[in-house]
């Protein structure tokens, strides 16, 4: 059995992005963005992911990183489109015109990890037996709720309710959402008041993105960091990149120190689109001018 500081699972997405800069054609996926801020923060770092071959080139250079890429090829990849009507990156429309399938307990059977993090892109993709087969060897077991709220309806993604929301939550110690999620699933407009009721299904820790910064809920204490880029260039994959560098902070060190790390590296990860790629110098730069 292969043993981990973070594992990510999720599909690999296709992503196709418009918004007032124009329209361009991404390699997207929570696991793809998390995966490169596991690895470039240190931590030994696998991927478990589905998709068609003839979308796998990019895998490459998740593997020059050093991370271990466990890929099952299906007939087709997920492909979504995400558009952005407006500057308030908060505000998106999506939409999934193909699927690569759930996944399996036989996909994770060889995975043992210190933080599993769950990065779906919609409902049915991690199914439940899925999680409940893995969780015994995972010591943190972080997940992001977006993946199992979207439905598609009509070619669109959408929120539904979550009739597994309590089993499923019950099972997890760190949860990733934003503040449009949030909402749904509380009913709270207020982001402090609807962090608190998602940690009331389970979850230790709550971390919650929104348009300025990060809100985390942790031993019943709020904390924030703000996101301080010098340009917003990158939305797609901002939560991703978040909660990655985040649970993988937080295996070495306090929520608060992690939250910090989380804030700053995201923050670099906004100005430019596709992946964080660059040096952690930077990472520790901006904390020092920025967060201290």
């Amino acid at each position: 059995m292969n043993t981990y500081d973070v594992v990510l699972l999720g599909h690999y997405t296709k992503d196709t992005i418009i918004s007032a800069a124009g329209t361009r054609i991404v390699d997207g996926g929570a696991f793809n963005y998390g995966a490169h801020a596991a690895a470039r923060m240190g931590l030994k770092t696998a991927a478990v992911t589905r998709l068609a071959a003839g979308d796998s080139a990019f895998l490459d250079e998740l593997r020059r990183l050093g991370v271990d890429v466990y890929v099952t090829y299906t007939p087709q990849s997920t492909s979504l489109t995400l558009e952005y009507p407006s500057l308030d990156p908060d505000e998106r429309v999506l939409y999934v015109s193909s699927s690569a399938g759930p996944f399996t307990c036989a996909e994770v059977e060889d995975i043992s990890c210190e933080a599993l993090l769950v990065g779906a892109s919609l409902r049915g993709e991690v199914p439940r037996e899925v999680l409940e087969a893995v969780r015994p060897r995972v010591r943190l077991l972080a997940l992001d709720v977006q993946g199992f709220i979207r439905v598609e309806q009509d070619g669109r993604l959408v929120y539904a309710p979550w009739p597994e929301q309590s089993e499923i939550l019950s099972m997890v110690d760190i949860l990733k959402t934003d503040a449009v999620e949030a909402e749904f699933l509380t009913g709270e407009r207020d982001i402090f008041r609807a962090a608190k009721r998602l940690a009331e299904f389970g979850p230790s820790e709550v971390v919650l993105t929104h348009r300025s910064g990060i809100l985390l809920y942790v031993e019943g204490r709020f904390l924030e960091a703000e996101f301080r880029p010098a340009k917003l260039v990158g939305r797609s994959g901002r939560g991703d990149t978040c909660v990655a560098s985040y649970v993988g902070k937080r295996l070495s060190g306090p929520a608060h120190e992690a939250l910090v790390w989380a804030a700053a590296l995201t923050s670099l990860k906004l100005e430019a689109e596709g992946p964080f790629r660059r040096p952690i110098q930077d990472v520790l730069d901006l904390i020092d001018r920025e967060y201290t």
